[in-house]
Order: C-alpha cells, then sequence, then structure tokens
C-alpha cells in the first residue's frame, strides 16, 4: 500500500512516521471496500439456499410467477421472495466486478477476454453441469436456460461494450431496466425466427418445444444485459479514491431512491409490473399482493426493490468486519464453486432420501410442510461452508489460470 509523505517544514526532507492505527484504519479501509462484494455475494446465495431445497423437497407444491397470493400461505410466498434477491444482486454484482477487473490499481486494462471467455464457461456449465445437477440425467428431458446462462451471455455483451463511456453504459442500462415492461405487449407467431429472438430476448418460453429434449429459456436476456450494465457504471463508486463515507452515502441515495420510485410506481399502480396490486382480506395478503413482483423476466418493480435494498445493504455492511461476515465472504468469494457444489448435494439428497424413505410425490421424496425447509438449508450451510473455504484458499494460493474463472 502507499503511503503518502510529509515534510517536516525547516527540517531536511524526512518522512514522518504514520501512527499504526492510521495503517490499520486505511488498511481495513481497503479490505472492506473490496470485501463487502463478497459479503452481501455470499449472503444472497445462502439466502437462495432456502430456495434451492425448496425445490428439492418440496416441489410438489408449485410456484407461479408472480404469485398467487390469494392462495398462497404466507411463509412460502416471503420464502419465495426472499430469494428473489439472489439473481439480480448476482448479475448487477457481475458488473461491478468487471469494473474493478477493468481497473486494478495499476491502472486501467483490457478486460475483454476474461469477460468473453468466463462468460462462454458459464454458458457450457449452465448446458451441461446445471442441467445435469437439477434432474440427475444427461442429456435432460428439458432443457433450462437458467440465471448462469444468462450472467455468461450478459459478461459476454459487456466484454463487447464495457469500452463505451461509462454514462452511456449506465444510461443504456437504466433505459433497458425501466422500459422493457413497455415492450411486453409485442408478440410472434411460435416457430418464427423472430419468435426465437423475443423469447431469448425477453418473454419466457421454449426455443424447442417437441423432440426428445426440449429447450425453454427461463431467463430472457435483455433485461438482465441492464441489470449487469448498471452494476459496471456503479462500479466507480468503488474505485480506491472514493471515500468510504460518500460512497455508502450515495449508495443510500440510490438505494433510497430506487425504493422511493418503487413505491410511487407500484402504491399508484402506475407502471413496472403488469399485475397490479390489490386490497386483501387481511393486512399481510395485502402486503403479498403490494410485493408480488415477475421474475421472468424481471419487471422494472421486481429490480428496483432488489437492487434498491441490495444497495442499503451494501452500505450497511461494509463497515463490519466480524466472524458472521468473514463467513459470508468466505461463499461469496467462491460463488461458480458454491453454486455448482450446492446443487449436486441436493440432487444426491434427493436420491438418499427416496433410497432410505421412498418416493411419496410422484418420484420424489417431499415433506409436507415448509418448516422443514428452513432447518435442511440451515443444516447444511456449515456442510457447504468447509468445500468452499477450502476452495477459497486454494483459489488465492494457485497461480493456475483456470481457478480465477471460478
Amino acid at each position: 500500500m502507499d503511503h503518502t509523505s510529509t515534510l517536516n517544514p525547516g527540517m531536511t526532507d524526512r518522512v514522518k512516521p504514520v501512527p499504526s492505527a492510521a495503517l490499520d484504519a486505511a488498511a481495513q479501509s481497503v479490505r472492506s471496500r473490496i470485501a463487502v462484494i463478497d459479503v452481501l455475494r455470499g449472503l444472497v446465495m445462502l439466502i437462495m439456499l432456502f430456495d434451492h431445497v425448496r425445490e428439492a423437497i418440496y416441489l410438489h407444491v408449485p410456484i407461479s410467477d408472480p404469485m398467487a397470493v390469494d392462495s398462497m400461505p404466507p411463509d412460502l410466498f416471503f420464502t419465495r421472495t426472499a430469494a428473489h434477491f439472489c439473481a439480480p444482486m448476482f448479475v448487477f454484482l457481475t458488473g461491478l466486478s468487471a469494473w474493478l477487473y477493468a481497473h486494478p490499481a495499476a491502472g486501467p486494462r483490457d478486460a475483454t477476454g476474461f469477460l468473453v471467455k468466463r462468460g462462454l464457461l458459464l454458458v457450457a456449465l449452465e448446458l451441461v453441469v446445471v442441467n445435469f445437477a437439477w434432474v440427475g440425467t444427461f442429456p435432460p428431458p428439458v432443457m433450462y436456460l437458467q440465471v448462469i446462462w444468462v450472467i455468461g451471455l450478459a459478461m459476454i455483451f459487456l466484454a463487447l461494450a464495457h469500452k463505451l463511456p461509462l454514462k452511456l453504459l449506465g444510461a443504456a442500462g437504466a433505459l433497458i431496466v425501466a422500459g422493457h415492461n413497455a415492450l411486453t405487449w409485442i408478440s410472434f407467431e411460435p416457430g418464427s425466427v423472430a419468435y426465437d429472438a423475443w423469447t431469448l430476448l425477453l418473454h419466457r418460453g421454449f426455443l424447442v418445444a417437441d423432440g426428445a429434449v426440449k429447450v425453454k429459456v427461463t431467463y430472457p436476456l435483455l433485461p438482465w444485459i441492464g441489470v449487469i450494465l448498471l452494476g459496471y457504471a456503479a462500479g466507480p463508486l468503488y474505485a480506491r479514491a472514493m471515500a468510504p463515507e460518500r460512497r455508502r452515502r450515495l449508495l443510500r441515495m440510490i438505494g433510497g431512491g430506487a425504493l422511493l420510485l418503487l413505491l410511487v410506481l407500484r402504491g399508484l399502480n402506475i407502471y413496472g409490473e403488469e399485475l397490479p396490486w390489490v386490497q386483501g382480506e387481511t393486512a399481510v395478503r395485502t402486503l403479498m399482493s403490494f410485493l408480488n413482483f415477475t421474475k421472468y423476466p424481471p419487471s422494472l418493480d421486481f429490480v428496483l426493490m432488489t437492487i434498491g435494498t441490495g444497495m442499503l445493504v451494501l452500505a450497511w455492511l461494509e463497515p463490519y468486519d466480524n466472524r458472521l461476515t468473514r463467513a459470508f465472504a468466505t461463499f461469496g468469494g467462491a460463488p461458480m464453486f458454491y453454486y455448482l457444489f450446492h446443487l449436486l448435494l441436493l440432487l444426491y439428497m434427493q436420491k438418499a432420501l427416496v433410497a432410505v424413505f421412498g418416493a411419496n410425490h410422484g418420484a420424489r421424496f417431499g415433506v409436507d410442510a415448509l418448516w422443514p425447509v428452513w432447518v435442511v438449508a440451515l443444516a447444511l450451510m456449515p456442510v457447504l461452508y468447509v468445500p468452499c473455504k477450502a476452495f477459497a484458499n486454494f483459489k488465492r494460493s494457485s497461480k493456475q489460470a483456470w481457478v480465477r474463472y471460478f
């Protein structure tokens, strides 16, 4: 770390000693500036675990998008709503991390090759490993193009666009996120090239609806390009020259502004979500209706809620350095390893449950209440921590090029 020398007037030039406490504070500021990104990423990854355990042992209870709030139990609704924060923060932090990669301490560097190669790797992992991990067969009967796929494609887009002026990228990201809801009325005839292109970009649906292996897009690309561009445009908030207090103040302003805009748009049912909220039988049902946003593709209100809250959490978490935040950072420092490992763990956990207890919901084993989902998710966290910590340590010490792509 560079230290600024101070000259003592009236004497020969010499460097005044910097107090140890000041050095410790400066070092902590640098660590927290970067570490908080892994802390938040790790936190949302653990929240994601609850939803994926639900899909492992509670899959027989279907969830629509948006959710059917009139009939859905509140505990299931809020468990699913918490998981809504995962994908947007994953994509946003990917853009933010890409800016940090392109702007190291030594000076700007070309991130094109790294982003393209990592994007292609993520697409390949989605097609092969992730699809296998969800069902345990390959090829699967339906190949789903989900979050890892869309992060990979968004990274490739960012690789081609990141050298454009930052203000232009930020404006384009905001325009895409805010404007794509106005395009939902557009549709094309299935089987046409326009239909396939529109399905890839904006409409969730089947690219291949017949045959031995069907292909379904669940994460249309266009809105997530907007989110990754916003993340990249937010990168200068984490520049070395940015004072920590100013960064946290700006994060609070951005997050608070996003949530205020959400309250106006959603409160008056103006724009940003196709399904308007309505008064429910109880205050809880009304809140559920208000927070019932579309994820596939993510509506403007969905992004305002998730990214807005994420900005506030980034500002709040940054000063903290304790066992809990370090544990979150351990998970967040090995995101791809965690993602693949936890899916495979859940796959073989389901197979083991069927072998021991038998299938009670079709060919699967499932529980008949939601609380075991929470218990299993909490129990799996320390199980996942050990290999993630080992891989994170290996990643930091290894000089092998492939490791940095995970």
